[in-house]
C-alpha cells in the first residue's frame, strides 16, 4: 500500500484498517454490502467495480 493510501486510511478510518491489500478490500466491501454499512469509501480507494465484486463472489442483491 502506498504512503497517500494509508495517509487516507489513517484520516478517514482512525488507523481502522492497517497495509490492506486489494484482495483484503475486496473481501471487507462485500462483508459491508451484506451487513448493510456503506463501503463507498474503500470502492473508491481501490477503484473496486460492482462486475469486480460480484466476481469476488458477492451476491447480486447485495450489489
Amino acid at each position: 500500500m502506498g504512503k497517500a493510501k494509508k495517509r487516507g486510511f489513517n484520516r478517514k478510518q482512525n488507523g481502522l484498517y492497517h497495509n490492506i491489500t486489494r484482495m483484503e478490500a475486496v473481501a471487507e466491501v462485500i462483508r459491508m454490502k451484506q451487513n448493510n454499512e456503506d463501503p463507498e469509501y474503500l470502492m473508491s480507494l481501490f477503484g473496486l467495480t460492482e462486475e469486480e465484486l460480484l466476481e469476488a463472489g458477492a451476491s447480486y442483491e447485495d450489489i
